[in-house]
Parts: structure tokens; sequence; C-alpha cells
């Protein structure tokens, strides 16, 4: 075997080392999206109770048909 297939073979450990390396770089990636769409979650909540707020106002200010 040659350097490059005995450094991917790991010693035989393979097929634990290679899958333990893809959940890292999975969590990483889920680590590092998470927080941008939460943010783009509460914004969206945040723009949607500004908005009700808004139309709340209007018809309370709105004079009634009485």
């Amino acid at each position: 075997m040659n350097a490059l297939q005995s450094f991917f073979a790991m010693g035989g450990y393979a097929i634990y080392v290679w899958p333990a390396y893809g959940v890292f770089f999975i969590v990483l990636l889920i680590d590092w999206l998470a927080p941008q769409f939460r943010r783009r979650r509460l914004l969206r909540q945040l723009h949607s109770r500004m908005a009700r707020q808004e139309a709340r106002k209007e018809r309370a200010n709105r004079p009634s048909a009485a």
C-alpha cells in the first residue's frame, strides 16, 4: 500500500474514523447555520407582530360608523 492508501485506511480503523469526521463536520455546519435560521425566523415573527399592532392602532383610530 502506498502512503495515501495507508492514510485513508487508518490502520484498519477507517470504518470508525471517517464517519466520526463526517458527524463532526455535520454538527459543526448545523451549529454554524442554526443561529442564522433562528435570527431569520425571529425577524419574521417580529415583523408580523409589529404589523398586527399597527393594524390594531389604525382600527382604534378609525372613526366609528355609529
